[in-house]
């Protein structure tokens, strides 16, 4: 199991993501003592020195976090068919639970990581570099998290026996479960619909307003950076309500990881790409409004929220354009 090429690849990384980390965090402490950039001493030009050091490193580092979550997804649907009883990425996880765990905390390092290449690109533009105390000691609280992640990880994979028999999708999103994928399951379809297509609006409506106002209150950005979270839980929630069973066209198949297999055209890759990427572009606009405050990058910030800005709405637009798809073109109806 471990031979496997997407295994090795994450196993790796991580391995090396974590490596790179630690060292990073080592220099990054010493940066936050010593920084002060109205000297010009040479320490203080060792430290500026280092600081392009770490954050080449770092780049490298959130890039692969970023990629290792469509990665994990993409291998344990792989793997799925050394299992019996597996169907897809579910049966995966199920072989061993930890595995579930991992794919969270993927998804929470994913916004986390992207959060802070967002800061770090702003910080890059100004001339003084403002927030490098901040951005380092948000590297070294987001370390523990990244160790964390590496251990569960290799902690799953070197528990998946092949031998073990798992469960499939349709017992875990089945209607008529207790757990919370069943929950989410059997939510009627008629009301989903209501409030995801509710949902996008508000969304796409406060990205335009800030888009065209780029003027409007700071409050009126926090708003639009949270209201991003909850139509990303509402928009998952709908994916495996109704999306999911247009895409199968049966009214029992909820899995939200079929959709990246063949027979479905890997639409779940684009589907959850561009959901994810909306969110993403979102919030980074959102986390870079308190620094507007500090004149050097101001400017800068303006106009990397209105670029990214621009960015979420589109990806936002494609994401419901395919959940939409088959609904608007299948000759499948759903009926509550």
């Amino acid at each position: 199991m471990i031979f496997h090429t997407g295994v090795l690849a994450l196993v790796v990384g991580s391995l090396i993501v974590l490596i790179m980390t630690l060292f990073s965090v080592a220099i990054a402490l010493r940066i936050i003592i010593g920084w002060d950039i109205t000297k010009s001493t040479s320490k203080q030009l060792i430290l500026e020195r280092q600081t392009y050091l770490v954050t080449t490193i770092m780049k490298y580092v959130m890039g692969f976090q970023i990629l290792s979550l469509f990665l994990f997804v993409y291998t344990a649907d792989d793997i799925h068919k050394l299992f019996v009883g597996a169907m897809c990425a579910t049966g995966s996880l199920n072989a061993n639970p930890i595995g579930w765990s991992v794919l969270f905390a993927k998804i929470v390092i994913f916004f986390l990581c992207a959060m802070w290449l967002a800061i770090n690109r702003v910080d890059e533009l100004g001339e003084d570099y403002p927030l490098v105390r901040f951005k380092y000691k948000y590297l070294i609280a987001l370390a523990p998290v990244i160790a964390l992640e590496a251990y569960w990880q290799l902690d799953y994979f070197l528990g998946l026996r092949a031998n073990v028999i798992t469960s499939c999708c349709s017992s875990l999103f089945s209607d008529e479960g207790v757990t919370v994928a069943s929950s989410l399951a059997s939510l009627p379809v008629g009301p989903s619909m209501y409030v995801f297509y509710g949902a996008g609006a508000v969304e796409i409506v406060l990205l335009f307003l800030l888009m065209k106002r780029p003027g409007s209150s700071p409050g009126l950005r926090y708003i639009s950076g949270a209201w991003s979270l909850i139509f990303f839980i509402v928009s998952v929630a709908s994916i495996i309500s109704f999306v999911s069973i247009y895409y199968y066209e049966t009214p029992v198949h909820h899995c939200p990881f079929d959709l990246l297999q063949k027979q479905y055209m890997f639409i779940g890759y684009p589907l959850y790409g561009s959901l994810f990427g909306g969110i993403l572009f979102s919030m980074a606009a959102a986390v870079t409004e308190p620094f507007k405050k500090i004149d050097s990058i101001r400017t800068e910030i303006h106009n990397a929220q209105r670029r990214w800005t621009k960015i979420s709405i589109l990806l936002i637009i494609v994401f419901i354009i395919i959940a939409t798809w088959p609904i608007v073109f299948s000759n499948f109806r759903a009926y509550d």
